[in-house]
């Protein structure tokens, strides 16, 4: 790859300096003869042609490649949506695309045909077309009214993915995702169904995303380095950063919301299909067995070179960062299980609260100051014990 670079790069230079040559060469007024058209600089019908043909055939070579890279990659599309508003979400870009599709199609087509429909002849004069109310018309309402639907549908699909029902907010779970250079951490509501209030000042030990521990709604809070999500349930994320600005990405959930430092974000969702229902998606099925066959094959070149193999990769959801946060940006994840509410409420019963976690740390900060409280005394009993045997020892002698 990096030789091809290198290739590409040294021909790319080629055609620069080949350029500015010609540039050159055009600006040396009088350095012709005058007898050629090569010499005026002026292009000549066969240079004409030639541009025209090649316009022609470029736009060839786009809608060739175009096709070429929906049969190539097509198959690097995300697929099934696990949200409940995932289908509008595809919905709306499918309509985006298709549209763009079309027009880029047609105006392609129509601008590279011109170039060499029309193309400079001998005796040729230009047709001078000043103005034509009703031609103008039509070219600019279609457009308007092409992209007020699209933005109309836009702003309705935005208005429903971010609402959020008053109604199922007292039966959604709330949890706040907390970031950080470079990873996640979140922090799920207890049975109160309230988060505690946070902030970075009061961050230490255990207590790693900084939650006011004075505020009654975080003692059952529960801290986790996984986030589990219930199938069917609202999940309304907080979002809060304690550096950089970041950006929650959840791609199989068509979810994305910039994490911003000083301030809390919200977004909420339905996540609709569990991690195994995924894994059995077919098209999930076929992106993994071409995964785990290139990393078999790359496997069998790191065992012949005496390294260990990679482990067989297996479909997880991810919580990425989406914004370049830092040096180790790219490796800012997290992952996310989907599952049944039953198995979620199983999952977070066992976890410890907030609470819990902090009183055991300061309870275990607090034995070695009372052991250090209580060793003197021993090392003096054990020091006049001594003392005594020493006496003991010293009577004997003298006796003797």
């Amino acid at each position: 790859m990096t030789s091809l670079l290198i290739f590409v790069v040294v021909v790319l230079l080629g055609v620069a300096i080949w350029q500015l040559t010609r540039i050159f060469h055009l600006t040396q007024v009088g350095a012709g003869t005058g007898t050629h058209d090569a010499d005026t600089g002026v292009a000549s019908e066969k240079d004409n042609a030639v541009n025209g043909y090649l316009m022609f055939a470029f736009v060839g070579f786009i809608y060739l490649f175009t096709i070429y890279s929906l049969w190539k990659w097509g198959h690097l599309v995300l697929g099934t949506p696990a949200s409940e508003h995932g289908p509008q979400y595809d919905n709306l870009m499918s309509i985006s695309m298709w549209l763009i599709f079309i027009v880029q199609v047609l105006t392609q087509f129509l601008l590279h045909y011109f170039a060499f429909r029309y193309k400079g002849e001998k005796d040729r004069v230009a047709f001078y077309y000043a103005d034509n109310d009703k031609l103008e018309f039509i070219w600019t309402i279609i457009p308007v009214i092409v992209l007020a639907g699209l933005i109309l549908y836009g702003l309705y699909a935005w208005t429903n993915i971010m609402f959020i029902d008053e109604e199922a907010k007292e039966d959604a779970v709330y949890v706040e995702v907390y970031a950080k250079q470079f990873g996640w951490e979140v922090r799920y509501a207890g049975k109160d169904g309230k988060l505690g209030k946070a902030n970075v000042r009061y961050i230490n030990g255990v207590n790693s995303m900084g939650v006011d521990m004075s505020d009654a709604n975080a003692e059952d809070d529960i801290q986790a380095s996984e986030l589990h999500l219930p199938k069917g349930k609202q999940v309304i994320f907080k979002f809060r950063s304690q550096d950089v600005l970041h950006s929650a990405y959840m791609p199989h959930f068509r979810a994305q919301m910039n994490v911003v430092p000083g301030m809390v974000t919200q977004f909420g969702f339905v996540p609709t299909v569990t991690t195994d229902e995924m894994r059995d998606d077919p098209a999930i099925m076929n992106k993994v067995a071409h995964i785990n066959d290139l990393r078999s094959k790359k496997s069998a070149e790191l065992v012949a070179a005496g390294k260990s193999a990679l482990d067989p990769y297996q479909f997880d959801y991810l919580l990425l960062c989406n914004k370049i946060c830092g040096q180790s940006h790219y490796n800012m994840q997290m992952k996310i299980v989907v599952e049944s509410e039953a198995d979620f409420n199983k999952w977070l019963a066992g976890k410890e609260t907030l609470g819990a976690a902090v009183k055991k740390e300061k309870d275990e900060a607090a034995k070695p100051a009372a052991e250090e409280t209580a060793t003197p005394a021993a090392d003096t009993t054990a020091t006049a014990k001594d003392t005594t045997a020493t006496a003991k020892d010293t009577v004997t002698a003298a006796a003797q």
